[in-house]
């Protein structure tokens, strides 16, 4: 429930007076369609993990991981600790457990006899593509029939609202 009228009717936290009933009802009619949307996200990605059998941070590496190969970069662990913001040993247990479940391999850096590759195994690459790729394309469809306006307003709006967590 995201209506300040039900939420805040004194105004305490909320202030609304100064909006018409019209603008006030598309403003909770907003926040509404971004709570389904986060609740549609939040299910297609717990039912893509469930379907991977992975956790979400297992996801996040192999997305990275994925997004790597496909543009023909090498991924290493460290690199992969630093864009989880995880340590290098948790991502020893990640690699580990995934490489266990042969989502990925551990491949001799060509370049440095120090470090490991990874790479995604071919199988893992195409579930991930057939069970996430779809709504990955349809959200990149939505956007893309925006106007250019209408995406500078959403963009506007999106990075508003992020701003509102980041200074909490």
């Amino acid at each position: 429930m995201t209506d300040p009228r039900l939420l805040d009717p004194h105004e305490e936290i909320v202030q609304h007076r100064g909006l018409t009933e019209t603008e006030l009802n598309q403003t909770v009619q907003v926040l509404e369609s971004l709570r389904r949307w986060h609740s549609a996200e939040r299910s297609m990605s717990e039912a893509a993990r469930k379907h991977m059998d992975l956790g979400e941070t297992d996801m996040r590496a192999l997305r990275y991981l994925i997004a790597a190969q496909a543009n023909k970069q090498l991924a290493t662990p460290s690199e992969l600790a630093q864009h989880l913001g995880i340590s290098t040993a948790a991502v020893t247990k990640l690699l580990d457990r995934l490489s266990s479940r042969d989502h990925i391999r551990r491949l001799p850096h060509p370049q440095d006899r120090r470090s490991t590759a990874i790479q995604v195994t071919d199988e893992t690459r195409q579930t991930a593509r057939s069970v996430v790729g779809r709504t990955h394309a349809g959200r990149f469809h939505a956007a893309a029939a925006l106007s250019s306006d209408e995406r500078a307003t959403v963009i506007r709006f999106l990075d508003a609202l992020s701003a509102t967590v980041e200074s909490e």
